[in-house]
């Protein structure tokens, strides 16, 4: 790529960032376009629609929830690691309202490289806990995935109760554990 259609790149991704964290993932592309200092067309040869754009900005950002999970497999106990996890991607994604509603809608695969991405970080957390006994082995890490952005989207919906996150978690994880002993 030529030096100034990286910056553009560059910029575009950093705008696009910035955007999603202030308005939501619906902001319009014009909007983060005229902030870089592009035309809309650049944006387009970039990023050929929404999805690829935020895409694009997100799969930089998992790198740190990776690195996470890594960090996670290290304790002593699989659940708390697992659970500690679900709430680290709960509060990446609810810094960019809209995101995780969008990842898990997403069905023509424009998302697919941050499923993929989330699913693969967590997956050895869920599967650490499921040989430990402590989560039931029909759980899939798409389950739980689905779960967390469910109860993202409701906290979301409801900015004013500051402890709808948690009370949900604490009741979802009631059902992905074997014993009736689990708080999140």
């Amino acid at each position: 790529m030529r030096a100034d259609a990286q910056r553009n790149y560059d910029r575009l991704l950093e705008e696009a960032r910035q955007a999603f964290v202030v308005h939501g993932t619906d902001v319009a592309l014009e909007d983060i376009a005229r902030h870089a200092g592009v035309g809309i067309g650049t944006l387009y040869r970039h990023f050929p629609d929404r999805s690829a754009l935020m895409n694009a900005v997100f799969v930089r950002e998992l790198d740190a929830l990776a690195g996470r999970a890594r960090e996670l497999l290290e304790q002593e106990e699989p659940l708390p690691a697992l659970l500690a996890w679900l709430k680290a991607v709960a509060v990446h994604a609810s810094a960019y309202r809209g995101l995780s509603a969008r990842i898990v809608a997403d069905s023509d695969g424009h998302m697919l490289q941050c499923k993929t991405r989330l699913h693969d970080a967590g997956h050895t957390l869920l599967a650490r806990a499921q040989a430990a006994g402590e989560v039931r082995p029909d759980i899939a890490m798409s389950d739980l995935l689905k779960l967390t952005s469910g109860i993202i989207t409701i906290a979301e919906q409801n900015p004013e109760d500051k402890g709808t996150y948690g009370r949900l978690m604490n009741l979802a994880v009631r059902g992905i554990v074997t014993s009736g002993d689990a708080d999140g």
